[in-house]
């Protein structure tokens, strides 16, 4: 985890792999990246994911903005972000107002949006005056009173996060009536239809800031967009359903190569098109759901995860064979070894190590398997 520290640039906590597709999660108006304390782990497991903080929210610099802010003004800083991280295309989801930036980004700067998903927002906020007078009472008696009832407008009876609550209570007042200033100017409903990025928008179902009709409203006019309610879920449904949100995130962000069809492609390269044929072929319908099985969450999942290359992930696997007695599959694994560069004498060393945690025997058996595929080879 790494936090930004130029005061410049909007506070950011990064998690993840560095080499895994950047994820950037954005907050809602009085909010801080603590809004997906519960999400954000789950995700940094596939992703680079980034969470920002609003001006004067969180830990960002609160002058970044000023009176009269606007929507593409933030979305300007979150792009200057992405460019101090080096990263040029990411995914974006976005609660509240960070969704409305995630779909301002979306729709004017689409070379580097890869993915969106818009939750619990809305392409315009229910018209300028409302927001107005907001700002001019928060600029005029602080947000004490907006801390007081926050619960009501973002929660469901009976629940909340104290940790939330007091994250707008210590917002700057100024930075948050920009905020505000922004909602006022945006209305994106012209420029919905030309988002083109797969799009998910997810609504709470008891949410009375930006109710259900919103995110069909979205949903209905971004091309293909996806739509998913969630029973018992209010504003900031990230805090409050954080299991389905990362779940259904998950999904819709789950990189391409790692889906059925790419794992299929790194199990070729690991076990070798022969193998995968003969495993196709021999597929009926009683174990077709178990191939599909194999193929998404084993290669799909685990090894297209970027986190260990397939060199470090064949030396596990041989150790797990040897310590299961799975020599069948053992035999494979050293083949799949060797195409992934380990050679005759690390597999070796690999087995002579399973004689002391694994039990001689075990490994006794493992070196009459490998030896005979390695004489193959040869």
């Amino acid at each position: 985890m790494t936090l930004d520290t130029t005061g410049r640039l909007p506070h950011q906590i990064t998690e993840g792999p560095d080499t895994a597709p950047p994820l950037f999660l954005g907050p809602s108006l009085g909010t801080s990246t603590a809004l997906w304390d519960a999400v954000a782990p789950e995700l940094s497991a596939a992703h680079r994911v980034v969470r920002w903080d609003l001006p004067g929210h969180g830990r960002s610099p609160a002058d970044l903005i000023g009176p009269g802010a606007t929507v593409a003004d933030l979305a300007g800083l979150v792009l200057a972000l992405a460019d101090s991280l080096g990263v040029d295309r990411f995914a974006y989801a976005g609660v509240s107002l960070g969704g409305a930036v995630g779909l301002h980004l979306a729709a004017h700067h689409p070379q580097r949006v890869t993915r969106l998903a818009a939750i619990c927002t809305s392409a315009h906020f229910g018209g300028a005056e409302p927001w107005r007078q907001r700002a001019a009472t928060v600029r005029r008696e602080g947000l004490a009173g907006l801390a007081e009832s926050a619960p009501q407008r973002w929660f469901t009876p009976g629940f909340t996060v104290p940790g939330l609550v007091a994250d707008l209570r210590a917002a700057d007042p100024g930075a948050y009536a920009a905020c505000c200033d922004a909602l006022a100017a945006y209305d994106l409903r012209e420029a919905l239809a030309s988002i083109a990025a797969p799009t998910l928008v997810i609504a709470g179902r008891e949410d009375p800031a930006t109710p259900p009709a919103h995110a069909r409203e979205i949903a209905d006019a971004v091309p293909d967009a996806s739509l998913m309610e969630l029973a018992g879920a209010s504003h900031l449904a990230p805090a409050e359903r954080p299991a389905a949100v990362a779940a259904a995130l998950r999904a819709h962000f789950a990189d391409p190569a790692r889906a059925e069809g790419g794992g299929m492609a790194v199990r070729r390269a690991v076990l070798g098109d022969a193998h995968v044929d003969r495993a196709q072929a021999g597929t009926t319908s009683f174990t077709a759901r178990f191939q599909y099985f194999v193929s998404r969450y084993a290669w799909g999942e685990i090894w297209t995860d970027p986190t260990l290359p397939r060199r470090e992930r064949s030396l596990i696997t041989l150790t797990a064979l040897v310590a299961h007695g799975h020599l069948d599959e053992l035999a494979l694994h050293i083949r799949a070894a060797r195409r992934n560069g380990l050679t005759p004498e690390e597999i070796g060393a690999v087995l002579l190590q399973t004689a002391v945690y694994c039990g001689v025997p075990a490994a006794n058996s493992a070196f009459a398997v490998a030896q005979r595929v390695l004489a193959e080879e040869q």
